[in-house]
């Protein structure tokens, strides 16, 4: 069924990584079991709020980025608690086939969001059925995922094939292969000891180590190599990066000078051409010293090329204990030559690299962030940019331009919203080029909004340097400072993903500086008493994805300060139309018409709408002899029917029609 060799050496793994970082972020599932059996009780007078309560640990086991069957089970019950009663309690009765019983429940929680008929999806499917099952009966049951169990193809060579559909099959399997997984690692004493030191009054005790089973088996996907890193941290001996100059190619082999395989080999597989390497020397060095770019790959080394030197190189002390490090692998020793990195760890460390070296051009990093811009195309700094220039490259119409720049101009804050691929990003800048009336970069600064991001790291806070700590400014103090220097000139300041942001705590005091009414204020900043003003020739323009349901409810703060303005896919526009025309490629043109139905397909679910459809940023920036069918197969499989898997996660019969659609135009 499995190789339990590679089992075990995933179990060593795992054990090795379990403290302090891997309990510490997991710990949660033992107390979401323990929370619930507490407060469980399918006769309790207000159903819907015993619900709420006993489900109130799960944190995102029942709650993703575009899937909340916690939050719409809950609101089913307020509606229909008897219903909703009864369909647990078909659920949990063991005397029936536990496969027939998630069905049932997943039907019956269809037909119930049918007759309430608010537009809304009821997100019950075999992941969240499961869990609810594994929270009654943690004795017994395991959350099914099938992400995960998908991934253990890869790392212990899972003999299965999840076949869509297969209900019945795919969940036997699965409880089977957990079973023997369990019964392996229940036996591993070192294993139990160690997790039943960790467990505590506020979790559950797992004595069958069910919930430690499903963890395992979580943590294996999670570290199981994936088709594409674009983000890695190249690890180093002492002075190997700084020996040779920017833009000559080196290769670095897989093998030590003893023969061995390095650690973490396998992502050497994983690298692919233009991904981005963070360069640390360790040694007695510590820093990061470079950026680098992979050139290619050979079945022993991978190639690459230095592209930046850090002017002032960031040492190991100033982000080893960053809590946005903590899931690294690697971390905290970065023990290892070829580290992966997330985006959130790899905008994290770019931000730190930028803050402390500002001759490097972020905007040049941050192309390689999914597909929301064309790749970058070079200006000098005296080249003239106008309108005409901005609609030669932006697929918008004339008369959307003016719009645009008349609310910006009115308004001096602005975001522009839409769904992914249509362009803000790469939009964003020319917008801002074409208002100054030329290319100069100078007057731009660039940052990207995250949950931890802060007010220390906009404006001002206290930094430790060597043994003490200083206080420094931020990249939005810095940029007002400068623009107010050039009263005469525009200054733009982007920010992608601002919604991600907590905006209170980012702007602290400016939140009411940055309206139009009140630039040019003083006001006294909080953490030195110090007078300071956002100075009325500063523009900001926000970036958000109107597809991020976790974001879906904005801050009114935000929407108070900002004018919003819609993005749209542009296949109709003259400019995309006239791009296609110069292809010359008849699957390219058939495609673009399928996507099109795919779009109006979007914007008539009830659940997505018109900022889920698909953006024309991820058929741009071809050349006649790129326009491949093997690209156009890529961009098929790898970044269209990814994203159709997550909006239709609990239709699998739609997914699978625009699968076979999408697939016989490129076949």
């Amino acid at each position: 069924m499995f190789d339990k060799k590679l089992l075990q050496e995933q179990i060593i793994e795992y054990k090795n990584n379990f403290l302090p970082k891997w309990w510490k972020d997991e710990k949660y599932k033992w107390e979401a079991v323990k929370s619930f059996q507490d407060n469980w009780n399918i006769k309790a007078k207000d159903f819907a709020d015993m619900l709420k309560r006993s489900l109130a640990k799960t944190g995102n086991l029942l709650a993703s980025s575009y899937k909340f069957p916690k939050g719409r089970l809950i609101e089913l019950a307020t509606k229909n608690p008897d219903k909703v009663r009864k369909m647990f309690e078909n659920l949990f009765d063991e005397n029936r086939n536990v496969i027939e019983r998630i069905l049932e429940f997943k039907s019956e929680a269809k037909s119930l969001n049918t007759s309430i008929n608010d537009g809304k999806s009821h997100y019950q499917g075999e992941n969240a059925i499961s869990t609810y099952l594994w929270l009654h009966y943690p004795d017994k049951y395991y959350i099914f995922k099938h992400s995960v169990v998908k991934a253990l193809k890869n790392v212990i060579n899972y003999d299965f094939t999840i076949i869509e559909r297969d209900y019945d099959n795919n969940l036997k399997h699965f409880y089977a292969l957990y079973d023997e997984i369990c019964n392996i690692i229940s036996n591993d004493k070192e294993l139990t000891d160690f997790v039943k030191e960790q467990i505590t009054d506020s979790c559950y005790p797992d004595p069958k180590y069910k919930t430690l089973t499903m963890d395992l088996c979580y943590y294996m996907a999670m570290n199981a190599p994936k088709t594409k890193y674009t983000h890695w941290w190249f690890n180093t001996d002492a002075h190997f990066l700084t020996k040779f100059p920017i833009g000559e190619e080196e290769s670095f082999s897989l093998f030590t000078e003893k023969g061995n395989y390095r650690h973490y080999h396998n992502n050497f597989i994983n690298v692919n051409v233009d991904d981005i390497l963070i360069g640390y020397e360790a040694g007695n060095v510590n820093k990061i010293v470079c950026l680098c770019q992979i050139t290619g790959k050979d079945e022993n080394n991978i190639f690459f090329k230095k592209i930046e030197d850090l002017q002032t190189p960031i040492h190991y002390t100033e982000f080893v204990h960053s809590s946005e490090l903590s899931q690294m692998q690697g971390y905290p020793y970065f023990s290892g030559s070829l580290l992966r990195l997330t985006n959130d760890e790899f905008y994290f460390i770019i931000n730190l690299i930028c803050e402390k070296n500002p001759q490097i051009d972020l905007e040049k990093l941050l192309k390689y962030k999914n597909n929301d811009n064309k790749s970058e195309q070079t200006y000098s700094e005296t080249e003239l940019y106008n309108k005409d220039k901005f609609l030669s490259e932006v697929f918008m119409s004339s008369q959307q331009y003016d719009k645009l720049v008349a609310v910006l101009k009115n308004k001096k804050n602005i975001i522009l919203q839409g769904a992914p691929g249509v362009g803000k990003t790469f939009a964003a800048k020319r917008l801002a080029y074409s208002i100054m009336g030329e290319c100069d970069k100078k007057r731009i600064e660039f940052v990207q909004f995250h949950q931890n991001y802060s007010y220390e790291d906009f404006m001002m806070g206290y930094k430790p340097v060597d043994n003490s700590f200083i206080l420094k400014h931020g990249i939005f103090y810095n940029f007002c400072q400068k623009a107010a220097k050039d009263a005469t000139n525009g200054y733009f300041f982007i920010i992608d993903e601002i919604n991600r942001g907590n905006m209170s705590k980012i702007f602290g005091e400016l939140l009411m500086m940055i309206e139009k009414d009140y630039r040019g204020t003083e006001t006294t900043l909080a953490y030195d008493g110090s007078k300071f003003t956002v100075p009325e020739n500063l523009y900001i323009i926000g970036m958000m994805n109107t597809a991020d349901r976790s974001l879906a409810m904005i801050d009114y703060a935000l929407r108070r300060r900002f004018s919003f303005f819609e993005i749209s896919p542009a296949f109709e526009s003259d400019g995309f139309k006239q791009y296609q025309i110069n292809l010359e490629n008849n699957i390219f043109n058939q495609l673009i018409e399928k996507v099109k139905e795919l779009n109006e397909t979007i914007k008539k679910d009830d659940s997505l709408g018109k900022g889920f459809c698909i953006g024309h940023s991820y058929f741009c920036n071809l050349k006649k002899e790129e326009c491949t069918l093997d690209r156009m197969q890529q961009i098929v499989e790898f970044e269209l029917l990814p994203m159709l898997e997550e909006y239709w996660f609990d239709d699998n019969g739609k997914v699978e029609n625009w699968s076979n659609a999408l697939h016989a135009i490129v076949k």
